[in-house]
């Protein structure tokens, strides 16, 4: 059985305790590898290696164009992994082949994109009353805890580490407990560019260990944290007791709002990929539909239509374009919310159990399942279920599509499907969130930002607004006048 290592200090290390965790494929249940179980003791050890990186370490002051330059490096040694990458990241999340090539395709573009940004921390200077010169400088804030989910690990890996990398940081990156093999492949990969010992440390465990002590040392002076709003709440009060910069990238309940007057065969197809790619469990999944009365029964009825050709299956399996749910245990919480759905009164339209086979039996399979007649009220339409679980809301009018749209503790992303595009701009306009798309749903770019309003977190991550969350800015006065004061 493979042992995977975590990284700290610039090796590749085992937990002081000697304690690991096994590994399974989602798909079959199959044991990949046995990880570190790691203590709060493991990631004093990856802050401490990250603290003397950063105060005595050489990364702080090496130049923005050799940051720039190991990042390229970074993205190249990722391209050239890219195969292992992808099955591994399949094997170990259960999405399906073709996704993971995405993720891992876009991990290498976004260290390539923050890479070039390196260079381009601009300062300020400003023109005051005295007679000084007056200028601002941005720095690096210094050790930055980052805490990751489990849908998409490398690609949230790149995330957090290459613009506070650029930036001119030092990280203690601690993926989840259930899919951590990517990121660890990542530190391997580090080690061998020869990154300088503690610039960047890798530890994997269980958040009641490894996420608490990264929100709540002293020596840590920013966490970034994506995962569920619940998880947010707890890393916020954590970090108080240091008053710690802290930025999170929390759950939705997205609205995707389909007007009469859509692109039809597009709307359905953009619709079905908003509620069911990577199985459902993204935080910007489109899981709430909402679908105007006119063309509601026809609508529900396409989608209905093209369910069949969402193959299930392992994710290395050809044409499978949805695997199973990342454990058995959140599979039960998915089928709970199905049952609730059921119980409230939702028409199950399709979907809402486990498919049948030999090739499902040991994976944690589960059908796209869409609850029609959907009231905004119930659960279905107010809790992320996280799962392939999709909630149709019917409209009247534009009015109550922004009011169904807004009426959510979350704020994180939401689509809207029309040909006019005046129309379709003014609602964008009116819904809070932060992540939007019109007549389409998903595309993410390293060059935009990325993040939430309300409960779906605070601070943004990818673009220069992400660089910008792994900045301190600094005033700087130099007085221009020759001799004393004169004050006293």
């Amino acid at each position: 059985m493979k042992k995977v290592q975590m990284l700290i200090d610039g090796k590749m290390s085992t937990a002081l305790s000697g304690e690991t965790r096994e590994i399974r494929d989602p798909g079959n249940g199959e044991v990949l590898a046995l990880v570190p179980e790691s203590a709060r003791e493991d990631v004093q050890r990856a802050i401490l290696a990250a603290r003397r990186a950063f105060d005595e370490g050489p990364w702080r002051n090496t130049t923005a164009l050799d940051r720039g330059k190991f990042l390229f490096k970074v993205a190249d040694a990722i391209r050239k992994e890219a195969k292992l990458l992808a099955e591994i990241e399949v094997r170990n999340c259960g999405k399906p082949l073709a996704e993971a090539e995405f993720d891992v395709a876009d991990a290498a573009n976004c260290f390539e994109f923050y890479g070039g940004l390196a260079t381009k921390i601009h300062g300020e200077t400003m023109s005051v009353p005295a007679n000084s010169l007056s200028f601002v400088l941005r720095e690096p804030i210094g050790v930055c805890g980052q805490i990751i989910p489990w849908n998409y690990p490398l690609l949230m890996a790149s995330w957090k580490l290459a613009p506070a990398l650029a930036a001119g940081n030092v990280c203690v990156l601690k993926p989840s407990e259930l899919t951590p093999l990517t990121a660890l492949e990542l530190g391997r990969i580090l080690t061998q560019l020869e990154l300088p010992a503690g610039v960047v440390n890798i530890v994997s465990g269980p958040g009641a260990n490894a996420g608490e002590e990264l929100a709540e040392s002293p020596l840590v002076d920013k966490i970034a944290f994506t995962g569920g709003t619940a998880t947010g709440r707890k890393i916020v009060l954590g970090a108080t007791s240091s008053l710690k910069r802290v930025s999170l990238e929390l759950g939705g309940k997205n609205p995707n709002i389909v007007f009469e007057d859509c692109d039809f065969e597009a709307a359905v197809d953009g619709s079905l990929f908003a509620a069911f790619a990577n199985q459902g469990e993204v935080c910007s999944a489109g899981s709430r539909l909402l679908v105007e009365k006119s063309i509601h029964a026809r609508f529900v009825q396409a989608m209905l239509d093209k369910i069949p050709r969402i193959k299930l299956g392992h994710g290395l399996d050809g044409g499978v374009k949805m695997g199973p749910l990342i454990s058995a245990a959140h599979r039960e919480k998915v089928e709970q919310y199905i049952r609730v759905g059921v119980e409230e009164g939702a028409k199950l339209r399709c979907g809402g159990k486990r498919p049948e086979g030999a090739a499902f039996a040991k994976g944690n399979f589960l059908e796209p399942t869409i609850f029609d007649n959907v009231i905004p009220k119930m659960r279905i339409a107010r809790e992320e279920i996280f799962g392939p679980v999709l909630s149709v809301i019917p409209f009247q009018n534009e009015t109550e599509a922004i009011q169904i749209a807004n009426d959510t503790e979350y704020g994180l992303a939401a689509g809207v499907w029309t040909k006019n595009i005046t129309k379709g701009i003014r609602v964008m306009r009116a819904i809070r969130a932060g992540i939007t798309w019109i007549n389409t749903y998903h595309p993410t770019f390293n060059e935009l930002p990325w993040g939430g309003y309300k409960q779906s977190g605070n601070g943004r991550e990818l673009g220069l607004y992400g660089i910008e969350e792994y900045l301190e800015v600094k005033q700087v006065n130099v007085n221009l006048d020759e001799g004393p004061l004169g004050w006293y």
